[in-house]
């Protein structure tokens, strides 16, 4: 399956929470996008890597993804090696995305940063026809992503540019919501975490609502780039 977007997360929820509405909107729009996560969260305060495997098959559904993939690398302990690159490299020749959706370049957990500079190198060496890879005995061909772009998670980075997702934050908040056990339940007895509160609930709308607000719109998700922007025109610009 050739898919035109492949977002990566360093734990399931990563990529509902950083872009789970631009998925969304993008598949309205004809696009087929997939999920890759990176480990099963197994470190994670509450819940359970079982549970987390259930939630993210329902958020998955919610979005409307064409595939979800888990790579079951050690949550808190994978690294930025030719191990773990050849893994990704490995997805990456399998669906040949045009765009690649990642963790934050740099961000309060230390999975995110390293998941992030882990998969931008797994893109570019997925391009270089010497490294060989295989699935299931079947050779793969070189593939490299046109477009590498960094979704926001926890720290507040500025932006290189932003999706109106005005239409489409109900579905990702849903999808967010999907990891019930993760998030702030008041009745909950599992140990408290820092995104389990009420206040990063209520912060993945407002910082939608503030990032849509720069640009005139309800809501927006905000995205870093590895290389400029380019445009045909001036008019391509909103």
């Amino acid at each position: 399956m050739k898919l035109d977007i492949l977002a990566f997360g360093a734990h399931p929820d990563d990529v509902e929470l950083g872009c789970g509405a631009t998925i969304a909107k993008e598949i309205s729009l004809g696009k087929k996008v997939g999920i890759v996560d990176l480990t099963r969260g197994e470190l994670g305060t509450r819940g359970s890597a079982e549970i987390r495997d259930r939630e993210a098959a329902k958020a998955a559904e919610i979005l409307g993804v064409s595939v979800r993939e888990n790579l079951n690398f050690r949550d808190g302990f994978f690294l930025n090696d030719d191990a773990h690159q050849l893994e990704i490299i490995k997805m990456i020749r399998k669906y040949q995305p045009e765009i690649v959706l990642c963790n934050a370049i740099d961000d309060r957990h230390i999975d995110h940063g390293k998941g992030s500079k882990l998969v931008s190198d797994a893109c570019f060496l997925a391009g270089l026809r010497r490294i060989e890879t295989s699935i299931n005995g079947a050779s793969q061909t070189e593939w490299r992503p046109k477009l590498v772009y960094h979704y926001i998670q926890w720290k507040n980075i500025e932006p290189d540019f932003v999706v109106d997702v005005s239409e489409f934050m109900q579905t990702k908040l849903d999808a967010v919501m999907a990891y019930s056990s993760q998030f702030y339940d008041p009745n909950s007895t599992e140990p408290a975490s820092p995104i389990a509160t009420k206040n990063f609930t209520e912060s993945i709308e407002y910082r939608a609502k503030d990032l849509g607000r720069l640009v005139f719109a309800d809501y927006a998700e905000g995205f870093t780039v590895e290389r400029y922007l380019a445009v045909n025109s001036l008019a391509d610009l909103k």
